[in-house]
């Protein structure tokens, strides 16, 4: 191969390779998971004290402690993330998301010590809970 043949040859496979992030291939790595065949339970808290930190911090602080309870699959804890439309209710303080593998093991969370706890260390501090339960269609 000639030095000019290589050296075309290098430019364009670095060429390639920069274009890789661009690449259906890398799409494809970034696709989110499937969700089906879980048990969604979401849950949205209205504070007592509406922005407080301390108050924020410390229903936080007890979310985290069901983190613990092994029937839950995946969790997030969230607070308004201050979108703006009329279909939007952002009027909650936080929220707490968690998956399960089925409606038993749901039933089961509700009824572990961990949870049980929760709701009796922390109840004091919100006025308001709206649970939404989901499956699969």
């Amino acid at each position: 191969m000639k030095n000019e043949s290589r050296r075309n040859f290098v430019k364009t496979a670095a060429a390639a390779v920069a274009a890789l992030p661009l690449s259906g291939a890398a799409i494809v790595e970034t696709k989110p998971k499937n969700m089906k065949n879980i048990f969604v339970h979401q849950v949205y808290f209205w504070l007592k004290n509406p922005g407080n930190g301390a108050d924020r911090a410390k229903l936080v602080e007890g979310l985290t402690t069901l983190t613990k309870i092994k029937h839950i699959k995946n969790w997030h804890i969230g607070v308004p993330a201050g979108t703006s439309r009329d279909v939007i209710d952002g009027s909650f303080d936080i929220s707490w998301l968690n998956t399960l593998k089925d409606r038993a093991a749901q039933d089961a969370y509700q009824v572990d010590p961990i949870h049980l706890a929760f709701v009796e260390n922390y109840k004091h501090l919100w006025t308001k809970v709206v649970v939404y339960d989901s499956v699969d269609v």
